[in-house]
């Protein structure tokens, strides 16, 4: 289910659990190979911790070898692009187009068909199997 109300960030704070919050609140960075969607490998898709709302599909995901989730493609419409300046670096952060958590960052040194690597905190994602 997708959660469609604005939270306070007292709600939030309430609903996720405190390493939830500081990545996807307070654009936080889980450490590298840390999450325990990493080495996932089950159909299904790939799901905002906080708000519901579908992001990326298995098909896309694949081993970057970069210690975080990676997909080459989100579904569309899903996630919104922002410039991130932090750490002495230029980025392109990735927040979920429905609540603006924050989910990671997308880089071009992916592989085909997109040539894009979503760099995806695992503690900002849920995961819903595929069923027979």
């Amino acid at each position: 289910m997708k959660l469609t109300e604005k939270l306070t960030e007292q709600q939030w704070r309430e609903r996720l659990t405190d390493e939830q919050y500081r990545v996807t609140r307070l654009k936080g960075t889980e450490y590298p190979f840390s999450g325990e969607l990493l080495h996932n490998e089950q159909a299904g898709s790939y799901h905002c911790v906080c708000c519901g709302a579908e992001l990326f599909s298995s098909a896309t995901k694949f081993d970057a070898g970069c210690g975080w989730p990676s997909f080459y493609q989100a579904l569309e419409g899903r996630v919104k692009y922002q410039s991130d300046t932090s750490h002495g670096m230029v980025r392109t952060e990735i927040v979920c187009a429905n609540c603006d958590a924050h989910l990671g960052h997308v880089f071009t040194d992916g592989p085909a068909p997109t040539g894009n690597r979503y760099c995806v905190n695992s503690v900002s994602l849920t995961f819903s199997g595929k069923t027979e």
